[in-house]
C-alpha cells in the first residue's frame, strides 16, 4: 500500500459523465420536494472515484445513482474502514448556489482517513466532486423552509481480502438528498435522554472520526430514548461517567445569565463539528465570552434549577442549531429555561443561517460559490 504522503500527492483525475438514462420525471420529482424530510429522497446522481495502491485516485465518474457491486470480502464488511462528511448546498434568491465551508470538511474527511489508515483525498478533488454532484442535481434543491441539498462523500474499503491489515483498495461517492426538516417532531425545542448504561467514544478510540462505527454505537442508546419518548440521546465520558460530551449526531452549547457559553472540548472523543467552529467563531465576532471546558452532567442539573443556565443547545450541519428544552436520566428529569428555544439560541442561529444563505455578509470567508 502507498503510504499516505504519497497519496497527497497523487494528482487529480478528470472526470467522466455517463449520462443518466432515466432520471426522475419533473413531476415525481416536484412531488417528492414538497416533503423531503431528511435523508429519506435521493437526487438522480452520484460520484464515484477508485483509489488503488500505487495507481492513486482515478476513474473518476459522475453517472446515475444506483446499487454497488460488493464483493462479500470487500474489507469494509469486515474491518469497518469507512468514513464520512455531511454538508449542505444552498440555493439563493438570486439562483446562484453556493456551499458552506467545503474545505473544512475535506480537512476533517483526511483526519477521519488518518485515524481509519485509509488514503488522504486531495481537498480540490474532494470539493470537485461535490461540484460535479451540485452542478448535476441543481433542480432538486426543495422550496420548503428551511430547504437544502444535503451532500454525503463517503469512502470505503473494498478489496476483496480478510486479513487484517489497511485495505489497498477504496471507493470514494457522493451522493445528494433534498433536505427540510430534521427532527421529525418539529418541535422548537428537543428533549433528550441522558444515556449511562452506553457510552459513545472512550480517550484513543475514534471519537473524533466521523466514521459508521461511532454512529453504530449509539443506535441503541438513541432507540432507547426515542422509546422514552425523547428525541436524542446525550453521552457521558467514558472514563468518569459524568461529564456531557455530545448527542448522537450534535455537539452541545450551554449558555448562562451572564451572557456566557460553554461547549464541552474536544480531547479526542468528540467530533470537531464545522457548525460547532463556526458558532465558536460568531460568538467571539460579538465580544462573548465563551469558554470549552468540562461540564458535568450534576453542573447541568443544578444551573437549570437555579437559573444560572438559562439555555442549551444542539448544533451539526444536519439540524443547524436546535434548542434543547428538557433532560431526562434515571434521576428524573428537568426543564432548562422556559423549556423554548432562548434569545441567544435564536440570535446564533439566526446570524449563521443568514450567513449560509447569502442574506448577510460573510466576514470570515465561509461562503463558496459554485455556480
Amino acid at each position: 500500500m502507498a503510504t499516505l504522503a504519497e497519496a497527497r500527492v497523487m494528482t487529480s483525475p478528470p472526470f467522466t459523465r455517463i449520462p443518466h438514462p432515466a432520471p426522475v420525471p419533473a413531476a415525481a420529482r416536484a412531488q417528492a420536494l414538497t416533503d423531503p424530510g431528511f435523508g429519506k429522497v435521493f437526487s438522480d446522481h452520484m460520484v464515484t472515484i477508485e483509489w488503488t495502491a500505487g495507481q492513486g485516485w482515478h476513474a473518476a465518474t459522475l453517472g446515475p445513482r444506483g446499487p454497488l457491486t460488493l464483493d462479500p470480502a470487500a474489507a469494509v464488511l469486515h474491518y469497518a474502514q469507512e468514513i464520512f462528511e455531511g454538508l449542505k448546498a444552498y440555493r439563493r434568491d438570486d439562483g446562484s448556489i453556493t456551499l458552506f465551508r467545503p474545505q473544512a470538511n475535506a480537512a476533517r474527511f483526511n483526519a477521519s482517513a488518518q485515524r481509519l489508515a485509509m488514503p488522504e483525498m486531495p481537498e480540490e478533488l474532494f470539493i470537485e466532486a461535490i461540484r460535479q454532484i451540485v452542478l448535476a442535481d441543481r433542480d432538486w434543491f426543495p422550496d420548503v423552509e428551511g430547504g437544502s441539498l444535503y451532500l454525503r462523500p463517503f469512502m470505503f474499503a473494498s478489496e476483496a481480502f480478510l486479513g487484517v491489515r489497511p485495505a489497498k483498495e477504496y471507493k470514494f461517492l457522493v451522493i445528494a438528498s433534498p433536505a427540510g426538516n430534521y427532527f421529525k417532531s418539529g418541535a422548537p425545542a428537543v428533549s433528550i435522554w441522558v444515556s449511562e448504561d452506553y457510552t459513545r467514544a472512550a480517550p484513543g478510540g475514534t471519537g473524533a472520526a466521523k466514521c459508521g462505527g461511532n454512529y453504530a454505537a449509539s443506535l441503541v442508546p438513541q432507540a432507547e430514548a426515542i422509546a422514552l419518548g425523547h428525541d436524542q440521546v446525550v453521552f457521558l465520558d467514558a472514563a468518569e461517567r459524568k461529564w456531557i460530551e455530545e448527542l448522537g449526531g450534535m455537539n452541545l452549547f450551554f449558555v448562562f445569565a451572564d451572557g456566557s457559553l460553554i461547549t464541552p472540548p474536544l480531547g479526542g472523543t468528540i467530533l470537531p463539528g464545522i457548525t460547532r467552529d463556526s458558532l465558536l467563531s460568531l460568538a467571539a465576532d460579538e465580544g462573548l465570552a465563551v469558554r470549552e471546558e468540562r461540564y458535568s452532567l450534576d453542573q447541568w442539573r443544578e444551573d437549570s434549577a437555579s437559573g444560572r443556565l438559562t439555555e442549551t443547545f444542539a448544533c451539526g450541519t444536519a439540524a443547524v442549531v436546535t434548542a434543547v428544552g428538557r433532560v431526562a436520566g434515571r434521576d428524573g428529569e428537568f426543564t432548562i429555561g422556559s423549556g423554548s428555544p432562548g434569545q441567544m439560541t435564536q440570535h446564533l442561529r439566526e446570524r449563521l443561517v443568514a450567513i449560509q444563505r447569502g442574506k448577510a455578509p460573510d466576514p470570515h470567508g465561509w461562503v463558496m460559490r459554485l455556480a
